[in-house]
């Protein structure tokens, strides 16, 4: 339906008094948090398109809706989100709003300035009583006024950059805290990753990142061209009230069409190719390794059970202030403001001055005349300008509702405060009771566990043995708290596993899976980041490398612990000016980045606080003898000096023979455990564990 403008008015006018009813549409799930996550949602659907949506950061339809779903987005979170912004650097975010208000007056002051100065040499030219010196003296005057201008501009330029950085580097940091909490449940959610897309935009586009978007805090640029048409305006409505000549009108209107060779002069200065030091190039190149931990999936399981996320922030932190550091502009000097005045102007208005000798007429005035063609083309140029812009910060508003409901989200797997216990080790392993546990993943028909149940006493070992896809992967993660289950009960050391926190139940884990990551850094961070709080302690990394017999990798790498390895899914982002040249990078074989993934989860495994150790086909890449001694060494490590068990080991394996070092053995088939209990047991039963072990060795 078409509304016409004075429809529209009225419409929104009530639907912004009857607001508080009208929002109660958004709380369709009962929790006030979602209201603006359900507003975006809103935002996306498709007229006339049963079902669909907008693709993330595509354009809203100009419509209705959407111009009330944008006014209900700007009540809810634009004010906490303007306060955040200006809570980092209020002086200089005051002092911005204001100073550029006060240049949108520029334009139209600059104007009048000159018409004076064109209307005095008219009638001095006119009357005969002409001079040099009277010319010189107008043309230092207006000069004058321009240098002024000029640093009320430098210093706005400064001041600008100040405040956007400060916004920029808050806004990174938060989308990349939330996504580095975000866990992996709430990840798998559509709706969640299309809400995360869009709120990365927001956040690019105040690096104005080339998306076509409106940096927030360039909102106040709409105020400023209001300001300016206003002003234009006014010395329109001033000189509407003589009479001109059409013809000198007509004249001036096509010479201000004519291109300027000195349009850009203030702005020609170059300082050439900037070049960046050996700090600043590391630290792009650590500031993307950090982004690309925190929003590559593949490592989300890592980052979750290691702890890793704070290390993350922090080095992205400060990698990201050395690199917006790097980028501010190079300055020849202190006075570098005289290069930034725009004389362009100032010349055109000066050609002006000969057609002055052929103006003879009383009535007409070159500088009313000059003023006004300008005027008119402001208005025109600045109200197509503001139109672009409303429409941008139209685009903008839902984007930053996405920021603004992806700060909401919490992870699925955090208990609510109330209900949050702390976990407790129980000194010798952690204890589980399984009943009825059963998993369906999102878009999937058949579930992947299904009624799973069975008992571990703390400290006894298990192996999970099956064919592939029987669920054993599956059921490790949700052992370990990555993923979540459906049906059922875990109790762990006797309280149900969803009353601890995630945070602080993977504490005391530690962990190898099937697919593990492999990190592009050095052979010492691969393995520390499994004890991140001793990242740096080598005596703990060493260890872990011998335990896991790692060390003859070690040894035979050019620069040993030091040596960068390679790893598929990152590239090094070429850095302007960077001359040095880039570390080799070591490739290394599936077993040898196995044994890396082994030695980061022993690096934790000899923690006291640590009570559960799974590994999920550890040992699938090394040949028999390296196998054997991996387990003797996780054997160890779940032993206290004294031979008593303290830790809890579950590994998965293929190889059945390994698998008789467990206390007890699961075999697994379409999703449950069909088998539980002894080695012995089991071959007794002569059922399908038995038929594969006997397979196994044959």
């Amino acid at each position: 339906m078409q509304y016409m403008l004075h429809d529209y008015l009225i419409d929104l006018i009530e639907y912004t008094r009857d607001f508080k009813t009208r929002a109660n549409l958004f709380k369709a799930s009962g929790d006030d948090h979602d209201i603006v996550f359900n507003a975006w949602k809103a935002s996306r659907r498709t007229v006339g398109q049963n079902g669909l949506s907008v693709t993330p950061g595509g354009q809203r339809a100009l419509s209705l809706a959407n111009a009330r779903l944008a006014l209900f987005i700007c009540q809810e979170c634009a004010v906490d989100f303007i306060g955040a912004i200006w809570a980092l650097n209020p002086v200089r975010t005051a002092a911005m709003l204001l100073v550029n208000i006060i240049r949108s007056l520029f334009p139209a002051f600059r104007g009048y300035s000159q018409a004076l100065i064109v209307d005095e040499l008219q009638a001095l030219i006119a009357s005969g009583n002409y001079t040099w010196t009277r010319l010189l003296s107008l043309s230092l005057t207006e000069l004058v006024r321009r240098l002024l201008e000029g640093l009320l501009e430098h210093f706005a330029a400064k001041n600008d950059t100040i405040v956007m950085e400060s916004a920029r580097f808050y806004v990174e940091y938060q989308q990349l805290e939330k996504r580095i909490r975000l866990d992996v449940p709430t990840l798998a959610d559509p709706d969640v990753r299309d809400l995360l897309q869009e709120s990365e935009l927001f956040t690019r586009s105040f690096s104005g990142g080339g998306f076509g978007l409106l940096s927030p805090l360039d909102f106040v640029h709409i105020f400023a061209l209001m300001t300016e048409i206003a002003s234009h305006l006014f010395l329109i409505y001033s000189l509407t009230s003589g009479t001109t000549h059409v013809g000198i009108l007509l004249f001036s209107v096509i010479s201000a069409l004519l291109p300027t060779v000195l349009a850009c002069c203030g702005n020609s200065h170059s300082l050439g190719d900037s070049q960046y030091s050996r700090q600043e190039i590391r630290a792009a190149d650590r500031q993307e390794r950090m982004r690309n931990l925190a929003y590559n999936d593949a490592h989300r399981p890592e980052i979750a059970l290691f702890g890793l996320g704070d290390w993350i922030l922090k080095s992205w932190s400060r990698a990201r202030k050395i690199v917006l550091e790097s980028e501010q502009p190079r300055r020849a000097s202190e006075f570098s403001f005289f290069l930034d005045v725009n004389f362009s102007d100032l010349v055109n208005v000066l050609q002006n001055v000969p057609y002055a000798i052929l103006l003879r007429s009383p009535s007409a005035s070159l500088g009313s005349l000059t003023l006004y063609r300008t005027s008119i083309q402001s208005v025109i140029y600045t109200s197509r300008s503001l139109v672009a812009t409303i429409r941008m910060a139209f685009q903008g508003i839902f984007l930053m509702s996405a920021f603004s409901a992806s700060m909401r989200l919490k992870p699925r797997l955090e208990p609510k405060e109330d209900e949050t216990l702390r976990y407790k080790s129980t000194q010798n392993g952690a204890g589980f009771q399984v009943r009825g546990l059963s998993l369906t993943y999102p878009g999937c028909s058949e579930p992947a566990l299904r009624n799973v149940n069975f008992d571990l006493a703390p400290g006894e070992s298990l192996a999970i043995v099956g064919h592939n896809g029987s669920g054993k992967s599956t059921l490790a993660k949700v052992l370990l708290r990555i993923i979540d289950f459906d049906q059922g009960t875990l109790m762990v050391n006797g309280i149900d596993i969803r009353r601890y926190n995630p945070d602080d139940y993977h504490h005391h884990q530690t962990a190898v899976f099937q697919g593990f990551s492999k990190f592009n850094f050095t052979v010492k961070k691969n393995v520390g980041l499994g004890n991140v709080d001793k990242i740096n302690h080598r005596p703990t990394i060493e260890q872990a490398i011998r335990l896991a017999e790692a060390h003859v990798i070690t040894d035979s790498l050019p620069r040993g612990l030091q040596t960068k390895l390679q790893s598929p899914g990152f590239e090094s982002i070429p850095y302007p000016g960077n001359n040095f040249s880039t570390p080799h990078l070591h490739g290394l074989s599936g077993g040898e980045w196995q044994r890396i993934a082994i030695a980061r989860a022993f690096a934790r495994a000899s923690e006291p606080d640590v009570d559960l150790m799974i590994f999920d086909e550890p040992t699938s890449s090394l040949d028999p003898h390296a196998q054997n001694s991996i387990f003797d060494n996780i054997e160890k490590l779940s032993r206290s000096p004294t031979g008593e068990r303290i830790k809890t080991i579950i590994y998965i394996t293929h190889r059945l023979p390994t698998a008789r070092r467990a206390d007890k053995i699961a075999m697994m088939e379409n999703g449950t455990i069909v088998e539980f209990g002894t080695h012995q047991d089991l071959m007794r039963n002569n059922a399908a564990y038995a038929n594969l072990y006997r397979a196994s060795i044959s």
